[in-house]
C-alpha cells in the first residue's frame, strides 16, 4: 500500500528518532552503480535499539523498509524508494571484536576488512573472501562463496531483528545456508559471530594477498561503476557462461557487460536503471535459451 506523499518525517517517527532520519535523500552516492532516485526516508542509527524502533515506526505507517550496507549489489530505480532505508554504516554496526578464535562482526563491516583483521590475528576461515565487495551482513544473507567455500561454513550465530523489529539470536543451522543463499531474507542482520581456526599468520597473509591480486586482475579496468548482477550457478561460473554464449561486451544504451570480465555490468555516463534491467533480462533470456540455465539475480532491485 502506498503511503500518502503528504505524510512527513514528523508524522512517522517519534521525536527521539527524528534527528536520525533525512527526507528525500539521494541514494546514488551510496551505491556502486551510482544511479537511482532518492529514498523517501534515510536513517543512520547510532545505537542498536534505534534500528528496532525505526522499523517499528515504519511498519506502523505501512512503510517498506530496506537495509543499506556497502551498496555493491543494489539497483535503485530513478523513481527512488518510497519507504525507509536504514544505513548500517554507523559505529554501532561496524564493530570488529576478536575473542580467542571467534570474531564478532557488525553487519555493516566491509567483508574485506573482516578478512584482513582475522588474518592479522592468525585466524583462518575468511581469508578466501578478501576483495569480494559488500558488507558482512549482506555476505551472510547471500552466503557469499569463493574458492569452493562459503561464508556460512564458519558462522556460529547471527543476531537479527525479525519482521516486527524484535531481536533474537539464531544458529548457523537455523540460517539454512545453501549454495549462495540462506533463509535470512526478511530479517535484519545486526551482527555475526564466526568460529575460525588458528593458523600461521605468514601463510595466511600470503594466501590472502595472492587471492586479492588474482581477484583484482579479473575485474574491469574501470571499477568505478560496476556490479555483478548474477550469482554463479553450481555448474560453471557466470563469466564462462556469458563467454560461451557470445554475450561478452553486450550493450544496452549506456550500460554494458565488460568485454574481458563479462560477469560485471558497467554503468557508463548517462546510464539508467531501465537500461540495466533490460540488459540483465537479455542476458538471462539468451543464457536460458542456449544452455538451459536460469541465472539467479545477485542484485537487489529497489
Amino acid at each position: 500500500m502506498s503511503v500518502p506523499s503528504t505524510v512527513t518525517l514528523v508524522d512517522v517517527f517519534p521525536e527521539d528518532l527524528q534527528h536520525l532520519v533525512g527526507e528525500n535523500q539521494p541514494l546514488n552516492e551510496f551505491l556502486w552503480l551510482g544511479i537511482g532516485g532518492p529514498a523517501r526516508f534515510l536513517a543512520e542509527p547510532v545505537e542498536i535499539g534505534q534500528i528496532a524502533e525505526l522499523i517499528k515506526a515504519a511498519k506502523s505507517h505501512d512503510l517498506a523498509v530496506r537495509i543499506l550496507g556497502h551498496g555493491s549489489n543494489i539497483l535503485v530505480r530513478e523513481a527512488g524508494f518510497d519507504g525507509l532505508v536504514i544505513s548500517m554504516s554507523g559505529p554501532t554496526t561496524t564493530g570488529l571484536e576478536i575473542n580467542g578464535n571467534r570474531l564478532k562482526a557488525g553487519a555493516g563491516v566491509k567483508l574485506t576488512h573482516a578478512a584482513i583483521k582475522t588474518v592479522g590475528e592468525g585466524l583462518g576461515g575468511l581469508e578466501h573472501l578478501v576483495g569480494i565487495p559488500g558488507s558482512v551482513g549482506g555476505a551472510v544473507v547471500g552466503n557469499a562463496s569463493a574458492e569452493g567455500r562459503d561464508i556460512g561454513s564458519v558462522v556460529r550465530s547471527i543476531e537479527v531483528l525479525d519482521e516486527n523489529g524484535e531481536a533474537k539470536t539464531i544458529t548457523a543451522e537455523e540460517a539454512g545456508f545453501s549454495h549462495r543463499k540462506s533463509t535470512l531474507d526478511g530479517l535484519v542482520v545486526l551482527s555475526v559471530e564466526f568460529e575460525l581456526e588458528p593458523k600461521d599468520v605468514t601463510a595466511l597473509t600470503k594466501r590472502m594477498q595472492k587471492l586479492w591480486i588474482h581477484r583484482g586482475q579479473r575485474r574491469p579496468a574501470d571499477t568505478s561503476r560496476i556490479v555483478m548482477p548474477f550469482i554463479d550457478p553450481n555448474s560453471m561460473s557466470t563469466r564462462d557462461l556469458i563467454v560461451s554464449t557470445g554475450l561478452s561486451g553486450l550493450r544496452e544504451g549506456d550500460v554494458s557487460l565488460d568485454l574481458s570480465a563479462p560477469q560485471y555490468l558497467v554503468a557508463h555516463e548517462n546510464a539508467t536503471s531501465d537500461q540495466c534491467l533490460r540488459l540483465i533480462e537479455r542476458v538471462r533470456e539468451q543464457v536460458l535459451l542456449q544452455t538451459g540455465i536460469d541465472l539467479r539475480l545477485n542484485l537487489q532491485i529497489w
